[in-house]
This record gives C-alpha cells, sequence and structure tokens, in this order.
C-alpha cells in the first residue's frame, strides 16, 4: 500500500476556490489510478474525480464538471483537485484514494487498497 496525506481544505465563501493536494510516499510503481472522494455524515463516499498517473486520463462526476480539475505532478508524487466555482453543497470531507483493483469502476470506493486521512471542505452561502 502507498501512504497518502491530503491537504488544502478550509472555509471559502460560495463561488471561491481551493485546491487540494494528495501526496503519496513509497511509490513502486508510477503508473496508478488516484481518486477524489467526498463524503457528507450519513451518506456514502462520492467519486468526484479520477486521474491515471500513466497516461494523465482524468474523469470527473457529473456534479463538478466544469468546475473542478484533477492534476499530477509526478515529480513530487501529488495528485491535486483545483476546485473553483465552490458551492454550498460540495461542503465535505475530502479524501484521496490510489491503487484500484482491477476490474473495478473508479467511482466505486471499495475498490480502492489506499485511504488518506481526510480534508474538510466547507462552503458558506
Amino acid at each position: 500500500q502507498v501512504q497518502l496525506v491530503e491537504s488544502g481544505g478550509g472555509s471559502v465563501q460560495a463561488g471561491g476556490s481551493l485546491r487540494l493536494s494528495c501526496a503519496a510516499s513509497r511509490y513502486t510503481d508510477s503508473r496508478r489510478r488516484v481518486a477524489w472522494f467526498r463524503q457528507t455524515p450519513g451518506k456514502e463516499r462520492e467519486g468526484v474525480a479520477t486521474i491515471y498517473t500513466g497516461s494523465g486520463s482524468t474523469a470527473y462526476a457529473d456534479s463538478v464538471k466544469d468546475r473542478f480539475t484533477i492534476s499530477q505532478d509526478n515529480a513530487q508524487n501529488t495528485v491535486y483537485l483545483q476546485m473553483n466555482s465552490l458551492r454550498p453543497e460540495d461542503t465535505a470531507m475530502y479524501y484521496c484514494a490510489a491503487d484500484l483493483r482491477r476490474g473495478m469502476r473508479w467511482s466505486d470506493a471499495s475498490g480502492y487498497n489506499s485511504w488518506g486521512q481526510g480534508t474538510q471542505v466547507t462552503v458558506s452561502s
């Protein structure tokens, strides 16, 4: 398993921006599936965005498309989530996940072997 550490969460007003970071340690293979999830109390984790670090291909949940951008810095073993035009409904704990098991959908939280501790994002109206 790889260790993941998220940072960059905070409180912003609606319409504002935040950039989350997911730093990984002990990578043995630079090609991996990394995803951002979010969760609010009483709800399941929702897949927000994903990137395959080998090719840079990305995918997004419909709810964040055109507002969020996932990117990578391979030299730093870091994946970012740039969040623009934030809405109150984006308020959640955001988690980074890596190493999707073969055959699993990227948005299925149960498919990942490694998780970070989470970072809180709060958007006020």
